[in-house]
C-alpha cells in the first residue's frame, strides 16, 4: 500500500513538473528583456558577477536599492555559467530563470501538499494537478514567472514557507520546524520586510481560527525559527548599512518599504477596491469557482469555530486566512500594482481545487457558476470577433504599427479560433455533465501556451526591443574613443543592459538638454566595464524620432549614424551642445537634474 501510494505521489509530481516546464521555461530565452524593470534587475546582476561585488547592486553607475541581493544573486550565478553569452546570447534566461525556478517549486509543493494531505471528502487522484494548474496558469503567474523582476521569487518563497508551516501543523510526526524558517529568511532576502509581514499576518490569523492554537504554534517553534531566520535574513542588511550607511537606510527602508506603502510613489494611485478587480483578472477564465472556494472555505470557518475540527482539514481555511491577509495588507496600502496580488495566488488556486472537488463529489451541478464561467469564455471569444473596433484604439508611440503586425502575424485570428473552439468545448462538456470538465478545460489552457504566448512575446520583442539591441550595436560598432552616451526622450533601461555602457538618460525639453550639457562637466561615473572619455570632442545619442523633432534639439548640428524602429543614433560634438545650452540659459531656462534625484534606481 505504501509503495501504490509512493507511486501515485511521484507519478502525481511528474505531471506536474512536466506541466510547469513546459508554461515557465518554454521559449524563456529566446527573447530580449522586456523595459522598464527587468533590465535594471539584469544589469545589477551581471554588474556582480562581473566586478565581484555581491553585496551592492549598481545599475548604470549608480546603487540600486530598491531590492534584496536573492534575486541579483541567482541572476548573477546564471550569468556566471561558463561561456554564458554562447548558450544565452541576450542573457534574458539567466535573467529569468529565477523567476520560473520559483513558480515551478512551489507549483510542486502545492500539489504534494493537497495529494499528502487530501482535505476532507476528497479522495481524488487529479485535486493536486487541478490546484498545480489553477496556480500557473493564473494570467498573472504566467506574464511574471517569465519577467525578470523579483515578484515571482517573492511568490514562491512565501508560498513555500507558508505551505511549510501549514505541513507541519498538520503533521503527526515530532520533527523540528526548520525549512519553513530558512524559506522565510530567503523570503527576506527577496523583497524586505513585507515577506515577514505577510507571513506573520496569516499563522495569526490562521492561529486565531484554531481552538488548539497554542499547540499548533508550539509546534512551528517560533522561538527556534526567529533566530534561523535572521541568521539568514539580517546579515546582509548590516553589511550594506555599514558598507553604504545612510543612502542604503534611506532609500531602501525609507522610500522603498515606508513611503511605498504610506504614499502613492511613481503615480500608482489606486482605490481600496484595486485588488478585488485584480483577483478576478487573475484567476481568469475559473475566476467564479475561486468566489464559490472562497464561500465554502468561510462556511467550514464557522463550522470549525463551533466544533472542534482536524487540523490536517484546515488547508482551505488557512487558505483563506492567507488570501485574505495579501488583500488587505496590500489594499491599506498607498502605492498598489497588479503584481502585488501575485503571493495570493496560490492560496487563490487551492480554493479553486475545492470547487472541483465539491462539483466532484456533490449531486448539485453548480449551473450558476458554469453559467458564469462560459459567459467569461465567450465574452473573450467576442472581444477578438470585433477586434478591428480596440485595435485602432491601440496607440504606443514606441510600436506605432503594433495593430497592423498584429493583424498580419496572425495572432487575432489564433485567438479567435482559440477561444471559440474553448468555448465550444466547455459547452459541450457541460451538457454531457462531464464531472472532469474542469481539468480538461486546464489542458486545453495548458496546450494553449505555444499556440499563442510563443508568438504575442516574439511579435512584442522584434517590435519593441529589436530595434534597442540592433542600435546597442550600432553604438558598439562606431563608438570613438570612449564616446559618452545619452539618450533623450523615451527612457529605455536596456540601453545600457544591452550596450554595457554608462547612459545618461534625460527628457526631450530645453531643460533636458541644459541638463545633458551640465552633467557632462559634472557627473562624473564609471561602470565596471566601461569608463567614459568625458573629455572627449564628441558624444553619441539616441534620440527617438519623436523628440528628435523638437526644435531644439533638431537645431543641433549633428551626425546621424543610423536608424532602427523610432531611435536615431546621432553624434554631437560637445561644443555644439554647450553653445546651445548657453543660449536656452541666457533665455531663462534652467538645469533641474540635480533636483529630480535623476535616474534615481
Amino acid at each position: 500500500m505504501f509503495l501504490l501510494k509512493t507511486k501515485k505521489r511521484l507519478s502525481t509530481l511528474l505531471i506536474v513538473l512536466v506541466s510547469g516546464i513546459f508554461i515557465f521555461f518554454f521559449g524563456l530565452g529566446t527573447t530580449g528583456l522586456v523595459d522598464e524593470t527587468p533590465p535594471l534587475f539584469a544589469a545589477a546582476a551581471r554588474a556582480m558577477s562581473e566586478s565581484g561585488d555581491w553585496i551592492t547592486p549598481k545599475v548604470n553607475g549608480i546603487f540600486r536599492f530598491d531590492k534584496p541581493p536573492l534575486i541579483y544573486w541567482l541572476m548573477g550565478f546564471f550569468f556566471s555559467l561558463p561561456k554564458n553569452e554562447l548558450w544565452d546570447s541576450f542573457g534574458s534566461l539567466s535573467a529569468r530563470l529565477p523567476s520560473a525556478l520559483g513558480s515551478l517549486f512551489l507549483m510542486l509543493m502545492i500539489g504534494d501538499t493537497l495529494f499528502c494531505w487530501p482535505q476532507k471528502g476528497d479522495r481524488q487522484f487529479l485535486t493536486p494537478i487541478v490546484a498545480s494548474l489553477g496556480f500557473a496558469l493564473s494570467p498573472l503567474i504566467i506574464i511574471w514567472s517569465r519577467t525578470a523582476v523579483s515578484d515571482a521569487l517573492l511568490t514562491g518563497t512565501l508560498g513555500i514557507t507558508l505551505l511549510l508551516f501549514w505541513r507541519r501543523m498538520a503533521s503527526e510526526n515530532n520533527d523540528q520546524c526548520t525549512s519553513a524558517w530558512v524559506f522565510l529568511g530567503f523570503a527576506i532576502l527577496t523583497k524586505g520586510p513585507v515577506a515577514f509581514v505577510l507571513a506573520s499576518l496569516t499563522i495569526t490569523s490562521f492561529l486565531f481560527s484554531q481552538r488548539d492554537w497554542k499547540r499548533l504554534l508550539c509546534k512551528i517553534n517560533p522561538k527556534k525559527g526567529f533566530l534561523i531566520t535572521i541568521l539568514i535574513s539580517v546579515p546582509w542588511y548590516i553589511l550594506e548599512l555599514i558598507k553604504e550607511g545612510r543612502p542604503f537606510w534611506d532609500n531602501f527602508f525609507g522610500y522603498h518599504n515606508f513611503q511605498r506603502y504610506t504614499a502613492v510613489v511613481n503615480n500608482h494611485a489606486e482605490p481600496f477596491w484595486f485588488f478585488l478587480y485584480i483577483m478576478i483578472l487573475a484567476s481568469l477564465p475559473f475566476t467564479p469557482f475561486l468566489y464559490h472556494g472562497i464561500f465554502q472555505a468561510f462556511k467550514d470557518l464557522l463550522k470549525s469555530s463551533k466544533a472542534s475540527c482536524n487540523v490536517t482539514e484546515t488547508l482551505y481555511t488557512y487558505s483563506l486566512c492567507w488570501l485574505t491577509s495579501v488583500l488587505i495588507f496590500f489594499s491599506i496600502s498607498a502605492t498598489k500594482l497588479p503584481s502585488y496580488w501575485l503571493p495570493a495566488i496560490p492560496a487563490a488556486a487551492i480554493l479553486i481545487s475545492k470547487s472541483f472537488i465539491d462539483l466532484k463529489n456533490s449531486n448539485k451541478s453548480f449551473l450558476y457558476l458554469w453559467i458564469f464561467n462560459i459567459l467569461i469564455l465567450f465574452g473573450i471569444s467576442i472581444a477578438f470577433f470585433f477586434s478591428n473596433i480596440w485595435l485602432t484604439s491601440i496607440n504606443d508611440p514606441e510600436m506605432p504599427n503594433l495593430a497592423s503586425e498584429l493583424i498580419s502575424s496572425g495572432i487575432i485570428f489564433k485567438a479567435k479560433f482559440f477561444f471559440s473552439s474553448f468555448t465550444l468545448l466547455a459547452i459541450i462538456l457541460f451538457s454531457l455533465q462531464s464531472k472532469n470538465i474542469f481539468l480538461y478545460l486546464q489542458i486545453l489552457l495548458l496546450i494553449g501556451q505555444s499556440f499563442l504566448m510563443s508568438p504575442i512575446r516574439k511579435l512584442a520583442d522584434t517590435s519593441r526591443q529589436l530595434p534597442l539591441r540592433n542600435i546597442s550595436k550600432l553604438i558598439s560598432n562606431t563608438r570613438e574613443g570612449n564616446e559618452t552616451l545619452a539618450m533623450i526622450g523615451i527612457r529605455k533601461p536596456s540601453l545600457h543592459y544591452y550596450s554595457r555602457q554608462i547612459v545618461f538618460y534625460e527628457p526631450n525639453t530645453k531643460e533636458g538638454l541644459i541638463n545633458l550639457s551640465d552633467r557632462l562637466n559634472t557627473d562624473r561615473r564609471i561602470n565596471y566595464e566601461d569608463q567614459p572619455d568625458y573629455d572627449h570632442k564628441s558624444l553619441l545619442v539616441v534620440i527617438d524620432e519623436y523628440s528628435s523633432r523638437e526644435q531644439h534639439w533638431s537645431n543641433i548640428n549633428h551626425q546621424k549614424l543610423g536608424a532602427y524602429g523610432i531611435y536615431n543614433l546621432w553624434r554631437i560634438q560637445k561644443s555644439d551642445l554647450n553653445k546651445y545650452s548657453e543660449l536656452l540659459v541666457n533665455s531663462g531656462y534652467k538645469s533641474d537634474w540635480k533636483n529630480r534625484k535623476v535616474e534615481k534606481f
